[in-house]
């Protein structure tokens, strides 16, 4: 079984209200895979966000993040992008519930979404739920997830996670 730790990478930051159709534009949802999803993560919004994002980094938003539609693209975006984690003051319910299913690893923290800036070197612990600005030098207190939900995202959503699981009760057979 794989184990969510941590997350380490530059952040990059964007504002309030990030639609899904920011995230990924609809001109983009007739494709289902993920790499082709990803080469289009945050284009209208950020057009050097392909070039300057590396695997691990950490988005950081506002309120409201993944508002708009209910698709799973957005997140699958995100994550097939290499984004290890999305830092935001809150999400949208939809979204929140679609980047568990689909194993992107999300924290809301207010006080995170504040301090941290475009560029800064952040780290993540999701078993304690601190979130530290490495560049400043300041932490700050998430809420961790439950560990059943960190093993789920570990494993790369909800139904990898069952076919894991249903695989290893055949094997415990």
């Amino acid at each position: 079984m794989s184990v969510l730790k941590k997350a380490c990478g530059t952040a990059h930051k964007y504002g309030d209200h990030v639609d899904t159709d920011v995230i990924i534009p609809a001109r983009y949802l007739a494709s289902q895979d993920p790499k082709e999803l990803a080469s289009h993560c945050m284009e209208d919004i950020d057009k050097s966000f392909r070039e300057k994002n590396r695997p691990g980094d950490i988005m950081v938003a506002g309120l409201n993040f993944g508002c708009g539609s209910s698709r799973e693209h957005a997140p699958v975006a995100i994550r097939a992008s290499g984004v290890s984690c999305v830092i935001a003051k809150s999400f949208a319910r939809i979204f929140y519930r679609n980047s568990i299913n689909i194993g992107l690893a999300i924290l809301e923290c207010p006080a995170a979404s504040e301090g941290i800036d475009d560029g800064d070197k952040v780290s993540v612990d999701f078993d304690t739920g601190v979130i530290k600005d490495e560049t400043k030098g300041t932490s700050y207190q998430a809420e961790p997830f439950p560990p059943f939900i960190r093993d789920m995202i570990a494993m790369g959503g909800l139904m990898a996670s069952l076919k894991q699981q249903a695989e290893a009760g055949k094997s415990q057979n």
